[in-house]
């Protein structure tokens, strides 16, 4: 048991990491190819990067840069967020900066890939969204702004994509005074975009399937989700009002591939039985997310 106990958290570990890595990449990529070149500036410590390099006229790399505003907060967001997400954050941050550095050696970019500004922003905002949604699920970040907005989402009663609006607002309005206005104004419309995507990848990411079924006879379907899906379920008593006859209501929740399975299997089973189907992404409990 305390062998099957180690093996699974070592699985955990390394899961964690392999999508921390993916996140950050994602990230990266959006960052150097299409924010960097555009001096878009959608808050975070990306976004101090391109207003300091700017300021001191290329002198310190965008990098160099991140490394240092994200050794700071590290520190900060250690003290006040645990342990825990500290040390997935140090391996993000250190991760993005690294993977920023190197490209900057292996592959120098001194001007947009496109002549086409709203299709860059449009990259330069999806790829760093989807990577930061993916981070934030898992409670790790890229370190810099993104732990003023955790620990905004901690005290307060905001949501993520909230607190990133909050924390990055005064670095992306800062743009309209380094860069000229349609810069300002891009970037701008890229934190709108970004604080409202995260939440929603965030959301998708964590969608599962609320069941609500209606029933004469339970018992097959139970078995079902039990031995088949290893999911739980609840059965309790209820009277059809039209009928007058005796029925058993079945509550139960799983994953999308799950629900695919259980819906052939009732249609096949009971087809008489009534399903209400509901979309849901906030399950707390065992076998889902904790308190």
């Amino acid at each position: 048991m305390e062998s099957d106990n180690k093996i699974s958290k070592i699985s955990n570990w390394l899961k964690d990491y392999f999508f921390i890595t993916i996140g950050v990449l994602l990230v990266v990529a959006g960052v150097y190819f299409f924010k960097f070149p555009n001096n878009f500036s959608t808050g975070g410590v990306t976004g101090i990067a391109i207003l300091l390099s700017s300021v001191f006229q290329g002198a310190i790399s965008s990098g160099t840069i991140v490394l240092i505003v994200n050794a700071i907060l590290l520190v900060v967001g250690y003290i006040v967020l645990g342990k825990g997400f500290g040390n997935r954050t140090v391996y993000g941050s250190l991760l993005m900066s690294i993977s920023l550095r190197a490209l900057e050696s292996v592959v120098p970019i001194s001007s947009p890939l496109t002549k086409e500004p709203v299709l860059e922003l449009a990259f330069a905002v999806i790829l760093p969204s989807v990577g930061s949604a993916i981070l934030f699920n898992i409670g790790a970040s890229t370190g810099g702004t993104d732990i003023i907005a955790m620990m905004l989402k901690k005290f307060t009663n905001l949501d993520i994509g909230r607190s990133l609006l909050i924390s990055d607002f005064l670095l992306t309005a800062a743009t309209f005074l380094v860069f000229d206005v349609q810069t300002g104004l891009l970037s701008m419309l890229g934190l709108l975009i970004k604080s409202s995507l995260v939440d929603s990848v965030i959301e998708n990411l964590n969608l599962n399937k609320y069941f609500t079924i209606v029933c004469e006879n339970p018992k097959p379907i139970c078995e079902y989700i039990l031995t088949s899906l290893h999911r739980s379920a609840t059965v309790f008593d209820a009277k059809g009002a039209f009928s007058d006859k005796d029925k058993k209501i079945i509550l139960t929740v799983m994953n999308r591939a799950q629900a695919i399975h259980l819906r052939k299997f009732i249609k096949q089973y009971d087809p008489a039985a009534f399903i209400f189907i509901t979309n849901t992404s906030e399950i707390i409990g065992r076998g889902f997310r904790q308190l």
